[in-house]
């Protein structure tokens, strides 16, 4: 005879009362306006929260699908998650790796690569927009070594550069956050597997092809999609150091919510494209559950 399967216990008057306070903070602070951002993309309204809401039904939907801006601005998007995420994921697993040892001082340089995260975003773009400069730190280097012949460099003047110039902000910010998750990995594999591995002839580098990223293969899944979602939803970045320019060559679709809300006054379409960005991001959230349920993390 089959055992049968225990099941959870409802939750009880005392822990509904203990949850509540965060319920009602996500209702009122995510929920609730979720579901006025999903009414308002079936409306044409503006600023004026005073004039009645006009129904317009798909309307929105047909301007986004024949929108020539957004199929622009998905592509820098896309550009953008393509150029953050594999470097960041070699760079943060390098990194850790690199940490990952028993020597003299080496909590001092896990918390110098840490110190990033540290850092405000809005200090950070400030920061990096000055060291790009025409007249910043980066071509006062650069001309110091070049002398005369060296023409300052526009990085955030240029369509050519100022998006990567941009990414480079989110690689510093983010290295650290995601090395100290590739370290948690790392300190969870037994160092008799590197024993064993040695026995066999496997050294160096090659001991981490064949012991290490088997073993990470779930953290490098958890860091990949998890920066993809940021880099996806980026925004401070490009609204602190181009504001989408030069020539909408650093637009991506959340400055481009911003723009269409605050700068066109489109508010039901803002509301629209935010829409199809939350599809994005569910699309990639949904994506790292799958790999979490075939590769849970033990």
């Amino acid at each position: 005879m089959a055992t049968p399967t225990p099941t959870a216990p409802a939750p009880s008057r005392s822990a509904w009362a203990f949850l509540a306070p965060a319920l009602l903070l996500l209702a009122v602070s995510v929920l609730i306006p979720a579901a006025m951002a999903l009414v308002i993309s079936f409306t044409r309204t503006g600023l004026d929260v005073s004039e009645p809401l006009t129904f317009v039904g798909l309307a929105n939907f047909r301007r986004l699908l024949a929108d020539p801006m957004l199929l622009r601005v998905t592509g820098t998007t896309f550009l953008y998650l393509v150029g953050v995420v594999p470097p960041i994921v070699l760079g943060a697993l390098g990194l850790a790796v690199l940490v990952n040892r028993q020597l003299p001082g080496i909590h001092w340089f896990r918390g110098a690569f840490y110190t990033p995260v540290l850092v405000s975003l809005v200090v950070a773009a400030i920061a990096f927009r000055w060291l790009y400069a025409e007249n910043g730190l980066v071509n006062g280097w650069l001309g110091a070594l070049l002398g005369d012949r060296f023409t300052p460099i526009g990085f955030l003047t240029s369509t050519g550069l100022a998006l990567p110039s941009v990414m480079l902000v989110t690689l510093w910010k983010g290295l650290g956050y995601y090395m100290v998750i590739f370290v948690a990995g790392l300190q969870g594999i037994s160092a008799d597997l590197y024993e064993a591995a040695a026995l066999d002839g496997s050294e160096g580098w090659r001991r981490h092809l064949d012991i290490t990223l088997p073993l990470l293969r779930p953290y490098i899944t958890l860091v990949a999609v998890i920066s993809a979602i940021g880099a996806t939803k980026v925004f401070e970045e490009v609204y602190l150091m181009t504001q989408g320019g030069p020539a909408d060559s650093t637009r991506t679709i959340v400055y481009y919510v911003y723009d269409q809300a605050f700068s066109e006054l489109e508010i039901s379409y803002a509301c629209t494209v935010g829409l199809a960005l939350f599809l994005i991001v569910l699309l990639l959230s949904l994506l790292r559950y799958a790999f979490a349920a075939e590769n849970p993390l033990q």
